[in-house]
C-alpha cells in the first residue's frame, strides 16, 4: 500500500515539472521577444533624429522588429520545411541554418524592393503631408505584422509581401484615396496569386516526375541514379547561381543578361563535374533500393534550403523595414514619399535580427506544418520543391511577374503530393509497376465474394495524400491576405490620425 500512494505521489511530481516546463517554454519564447523589441526602442530612442516626428521613427523602428519576428516565424518556414519534414535535416540544424543564411541574405545583399513597397504602390499627391505620410507607413506594416501574426498562430503560411502590400494599399486609401494607387502594380501582384502556386506545383511535380522515370522507377537504381543525379545537382547548381546573381545580390550588383547565361552555365558544369565523383563513392554503398538512392538528394537538399534561405531575406527583409527607411528618409528629408529611399546597415540589422529571432522562437510550429502535414516528404520530394521556387522565381523575374516566395514553395508541396496521390490511384506502387488486378479465385479473395475484394481493392487505390484540409486553410488565408491587411491597415490609419490630431 505504502508503495502503490508512493508512486502515485511521484507520478504527480512528475506531471507537475512537465507541466512547469511546458508553461516556462511558452512564457520564454514571448518574453526574448519582448526583450528584443525594448532593445530596439532602446536603440532608436539614442538614434532617431531631434525633430517633430523622432517619436514616429523610435515607434516605426518598434514596429519593424515586431514584423521582422513575424516574417521569420512565418516566412521562413517554407524554405526549411520540407527539408525538416524528409528527415534530411533535424529541427535545430535547420533552425541555425536558415538564421545564418537569412540574416547573411538580409545584410548583404538585402533591400532591393524598398522603393516598390515605399513609392510603387502608392503614388500620392504633392498635397500630402509628410506626417500623414508617416502615418500611412506605420499603419502600413504594424497591419501586415498584426495579420502575420494572426496566421502563424492558426499554422497557416501567408505571403509577407502579400501583407505589406495590402497594408500600404489599405492605408494608401484612408490616406490620399483611390487615385493614389498604382492599379496596374495592384493587378499584376493579384494576378500572382494563381501564377505563383500553379508555375511552382507544375515545375516542381515535372522534377519529381523526371527523378521518377528516369531513377527511382528503374531497374538498376544505382546506375541510373550515377547518370542523372548529378545532372540534377547541376540544374540546382545553376539555377541558384543565376537566382543568385539576379535577386541575391541585385543591391550590391546588376549583371547583364549575357552574364546571368553565363554563370548559370558555368554552374551547372560545375555542379555536374563536382557531383560525378561523390555521387559514385556514395554510390558502392548503397543498396539498389528506392529508399536507398533517395538518400543521394539529402546533402544537395541541404544546400538547396540554405541557398533558398539567403535570398529569402536577401529579398523579404524589405517587407520588415521598408517602411521603416522610408519613415527615416520622410523624417530627414521632410518630404512625403521621396524620390530616393535608403536603407542604412542598422536598418538592415533590425530586420536580420528579428527574421533570425523570430525563426528561431516561433517557426517550428509552421515549419513542421510546411514539412509533414500537407504531405509526406522525403528528400528527392523536398529538393523537388525547392530547385522549383528556385526556377519559378527566375522564369516569373524574367517575365516580369512578382511572384511570392510563400505561395512558389507551398505550391511546390502541393504539386510533389498531388503527383503522389495521382500516381498511386491509377495504380503506380513505389517501383512503377501496376500491381495484379484482383480477380476471382485468387488466395487473397478467400472467404470473400469476388465483388467484395475487387471493392476492397479499388477503395484501397482510391488514397487521398494531400490533407485537403490544409488546402482550404492556406487557399482562404492567400485569398484574405491583401483585403484583411488592407482594411486593418486603413483601420488604425484613422485610428493614428484621430489620436494624433
Amino acid at each position: 500500500m505504502a508503495k502503490s500512494t508512493l508512486d502515485k505521489d511521484l507520478k504527480k511530481v512528475v506531471r507537475l515539472e512537465e507541466a512547469t516546463y511546458a508553461l516556462s517554454r511558452s512564457i520564454a519564447a514571448p518574453g526574448l521577444a519582448v526583450i528584443f523589441l525594448l532593445a530596439i526602442f532602446l536603440f532608436m530612442a539614442g538614434l532617431a533624429p531631434v525633430g517633430p516626428l523622432s517619436i514616429f521613427v523610435i515607434a516605426g523602428g518598434v514596429i519593424a522588429g515586431y514584423m521582422a519576428l513575424n516574417i521569420g516565424a512565418n516566412d521562413v518556414a517554407n524554405n526549411m520545411g520540407p527539408a525538416v519534414g524528409s528527415r534530411a535535416l533535424p529541427l535545430g540544424a535547420a533552425l541555425i541554418i536558415a538564421a545564418i543564411c537569412e540574416a547573411a541574405g538580409a545584410i548583404l545583399a538585402g533591400g532591393d524592393v524598398v522603393n516598390t513597397i515605399s513609392r510603387n504602390i502608392v503614388q500620392p499627391s504633392e498635397s500630402l503631408a509628410v506626417l500623414d505620410f508617416v502615418l500611412l507607413m506605420m499603419a502600413s506594416f504594424l497591419a501586415a505584422a498584426l495579420w502575420i501574426h494572426l496566421a502563424t498562430f492558426l499554422n497557416a503560411p501567408v505571403s509577407t509581401t502579400h501583407s505589406i502590400v495590402g497594408g500600404v494599399l489599405g492605408a494608401g486609401v484612408a490616406a490620399a484615396g483611390m487615385a493614389a494607387i498604382n492599379w496596374s502594380m495592384m493587378s499584376a501582384i493579384a494576378a500572382s496569386w494563381v501564377i505563383s502556386p500553379l508555375m511552382g506545383g507544375i515545375i516542381a511535380a515535372g522534377l519529381l516526375g523526371f527523378v521518377k522515370w528516369t531513377v527511382l522507377f528503374r531497374e538498376d537504381r544505382i546506375t541510373a541514379a550515377k547518370r542523372w543525379v548529378p545532372v540534377m545537382i547541376g540544374l540546382m547548381a545553376g539555377t541558384f547561381a543565376m537566382y543568385l546573381s539576379l535577386k541575391g545580390f541585385s543591391r550590391i550588383w546588376r549583371p547583364a543578361p549575357e552574364t546571368v547565361w553565363a554563370l548559370g552555365a558555368a554552374g551547372f558544369a560545375a555542379g555536374w563535374w563536382l557531383s560525378r565523383p561523390w555521387i559514385a563513392r556514395r554510390a558502392t554503398t548503397i543498396e539498389n533500393r528506392r529508399k536507398h538512392v533517395a538518400r543521394l538528394f539529402t546533402l544537395p537538399l541541404i544546400f538547396a534550403a540554405a541557398l533558398l534561405s539567403f535570398a529569402h531575406g536577401a529579398n523579404d527583409v524589405a517587407n520588415a523595414v521598408g517602411p521603416l527607411a522610408a519613415i527615416v528618409a520622410a523624417a530627414e528629408s521632410g518630404q512625403a514619399a521621396p524620390d530616393k529611399v535608403a536603407l542604412p546597415l542598422w536598418v538592415l540589422l533590425i530586420g536580420a535580427m528579428g527574421i533570425a529571432l523570430g525563426l528561431a522562437l516561433f517557426g517550428p510550429r509552421l515549419i513542421r506544418t510546411v514539412g509533414e502535414k500537407i504531405t509526406k516528404m522525403d528528400a528527392v520530394r523536398a529538393f523537388c520543391v525547392a530547385l522549383a521556387a528556385a526556377i519559378t522565381v527566375l522564369i516569373a523575374s524574367a517575365m516580369g511577374l512578382p511572384v511570392s516566395t510563400t505561395h512558389v514553395a507551398i505550391g511546390g508541396v502541393f504539386g510533389v503530393g498531388f503527383l503522389r496521390e495521382f500516381l498511386a490511384n491509377i495504380g503506380l506502387n513505389a517501383d512503377g509497376v501496376k500491381p495484379r488486378k484482383v480477380r476471382a479465385g485468387d488466395p487473397d479473395t478467400l472467404n470473400k465474394t469476388p465483388e467484395e475484394a475487387i471493392r476492397r481493392q479499388s477503395k484501397r487505390e482510391t488514397r487521398k495524400l494531400v490533407r485537403r484540409r490544409h488546402v482550404l486553410t492556406i487557399a482562404a488565408a492567400w485569398v484574405i491576405t491583401v483585403p484583411a491587411a488592407g482594411a486593418l491597415a486603413a483601420g488604425i490609419y484613422v485610428a493614428l490620425k484621430f489620436f494624433v490630431a
